[in-house]
């Protein structure tokens, strides 16, 4: 338009009015580059006095959002969306992300971190709102690393002041239940292996509450042990069938992945089971091990807590006569000891053995630990040593006057020349 200039990006002179939020703006047709823009006002003290503000001079341009800022409260949307989260907690996650992105040292952090940041927000959210939801889950659809991720969710739980209560597991096992593709018939899934829903998850819910109390939790990822109780409250149900269906095999027909440690679980769970299936009078005549034990984890549970109990803390052992003996023996006289000894024989005596302790796993199985291979020392003791290092050996006056008087003598030997 004429009389309007050129644009001061592209030079071109196609210049329009154009309405922004109710002001008039100069806009290049062209590349849309805003050559002059209207003039608003900010505060009620502005509008009163009748002062216009332009826009770059108003609050709206000193609260712009980066570019970093911006693509990660995009990837806090997309993660919230990608887990069906409700929509007050995408915006209780944003806004965390906001109160985190304004520390100096979150802004200027790498890269990995400020994608971290992003699952971070909305775990805490998550535990916050009692959703069962794992760090391991966020760290697989982030592809981030779990020391990372570990340690930069405490920073910001720290940075924040936040109160974020600990993982409900057993809220954990019927969201994670819930997702096996064995409660109905299907053509992938045998008539024999499809299982109540109810049954399956209040039976899967005692295995596990049983591994929590035998230290098979703590300090572990909770899917492996929560598919190994899924899989043996599955067996346990129907044996006569589902005995033969391996672990591997069942992931593949309830549609899940088997992670890795699930069959370490698995074997150690089984253990237990054979430690309390030694108190009940009915089983301990059958043998069982760790394959028919399956058929009696009914009966177990049912006695749980005081299986557990005797398995753990009580127990006989058998002891020597003559231990027992010298227990008893302790206060009296030598006469009294000679007597039992001479004309008693005893049979061995059964008394109550030391508590078994119940301990975790990395307790009674620690791992090897390597020690390092000291260096090969190379040093024989005659090496020669030079003037300037023998000094430091030197402690006495008199061995440095005997050491002077060896380099003089020393000297005068080179000194004198050799007779032809």
């Amino acid at each position: 338009m004429p009389g309007r200039g050129n644009c001061p990006d592209c030079g071109s002179a196609e210049l329009v009015e154009d309405s922004h939020y109710s002001q008039n703006q100069l806009v290049c047709s062209d590349c849309g580059c805003v050559v002059t823009e209207g003039v608003l006002t900010t505060t009620f003290s502005d509008e009163g006095n009748l002062r216009e503000v332009t826009y770059s001079r108003s609050t709206g341009e000193n609260e712009q959002v980066s570019r970093s800022q911006q693509r990660g409260l995009r990837r806090v949307r997309d993660l919230c969306r990608v887990l069906q989260l409700p929509p007050t907690f995408e915006d209780t996650a944003i806004a965390y992300y906001q109160q985190a992105y304004q520390h100096a040292g979150i802004r200027t952090a790498r890269l990995q971190k400020k994608e971290v940041l992003v699952g971070c927000c909305v775990l805490i959210t998550c535990r916050q709102r009692n959703w069962p939801l794992t760090m391991g889950t966020i760290c697989t659809l982030l592809y981030a690393d779990l020391d990372v991720f570990s340690g930069t969710y405490m920073q910001i739980v720290k940075l924040l002041g936040l109160d974020v209560p600990s993982l409900c597991l057993l809220d954990l096992v019927k969201t994670y239940c819930s997702s096996f593709k064995l409660f109905e018939a299907s053509p992938s899934v045998p008539a024999k292996y499809v299982e109540d829903k109810e049954k399956m998850l209040s039976r899967t819910l005692q295995l596990v509450e049983l591994a929590d109390e035998t230290w098979l939790v703590t300090g572990r990822h909770p899917l492996p042990v929560i598919t190994a109780a899924t899989f043996l409250a599955w067996q346990s149900l129907r044996p006569s069938d589902r005995l033969t269906c391996s672990l591997a095999r069942f992931c593949k027909l309830a549609n899940v992945d088997l992670p890795y440690p699930a069959s370490s679980r698995l074997q150690e769970l089984l253990t237990v089971l054979l430690r309390m299936a030694e108190q009940l009078a009915w089983l301990q005549v059958l043998k069982l091990d760790k394959r028919s034990v399956v058929k009696h984890i009914g009966d177990l549970l049912q006695h749980r807590h005081m299986l557990v109990r005797k398995a753990f803390r009580d127990g006989t052992a058998e002891m020597d006569p003559g231990e027992e003996l010298q227990g008893q023996g302790q206060g009296q006289g030598p006469e009294e000891e000679d007597v039992g000894s001479s004309s008693l024989e005893l049979p061995v005596v059964k008394r109550p053995a030391s508590p078994a302790l119940l301990l975790p796993p990395c307790m009674l199985k620690p791992p090897k630990r390597v020690c390092p291979t000291p260096p090969v020392s190379t040093v024989t003791g005659d090496e020669d040593i030079s003037d300037s290092e023998i000094e430091q050996y030197l402690r006495t006056p008199q061995e440095v006057r005997d050491f002077q008087k060896a380099q003089a003598a020393r000297q005068a030997t080179q000194s004198v020349p050799n007779p032809p």
